[in-house]
């Protein structure tokens, strides 16, 4: 069973670490949208969809750094394919004392913790980043 969604993180946090500027994932709608509010966030610095020389579209995540260190320092998957995890709002806890997000799947679309509390909104968390 593949999950995209931790491909696609795993790539971001192994080409932080290796001190490159981008890196191309392919592309799906989820994704594009966890890209962009990770460049909402401050984690990435861009997110562009390109078409790539064998015809199929791609996304290329731009890393942000502080100065030399990456941004995304860990990212654990929460919710897998084989075993979803489902929050109310009241069960949103902070990550890594507020230090650290929470990606959740809402209705309202792809958010963060401290955004889902303010639209008092549950959702499905995909991952915790910090």
């Amino acid at each position: 069973m593949h999950d995209p969604i931790a491909n696609m993180i795993n790539m971001v946090k192994n080409a932080g670490n290796a001190g490159r500027p981008s890196v191309s994932v392919p592309y799906s709608k989820i994704k594009y949208a966890v890209g962009q509010s990770l460049v909402k966030y401050g984690y990435l610095a861009s997110v562009q969809k390109k078409t790539a020389k064998n015809g199929f579209d791609v996304l290329e995540l731009g890393i942000a750094y502080n100065g030399k260190t990456p941004r995304i320092s860990g990212i654990s998957r929460v919710s897998k394919p084989s075993c979803r995890l489902y929050v109310g709002v009241k069960d949103i806890k902070p990550v890594k004392n507020g230090f650290g997000s929470a990606l959740l799947s809402t209705p309202k679309g792809i958010l963060s913790d401290k955004d889902a509390r303010k639209e008092l909104v549950g959702g499905e968390i995909l991952f915790t980043i910090w």
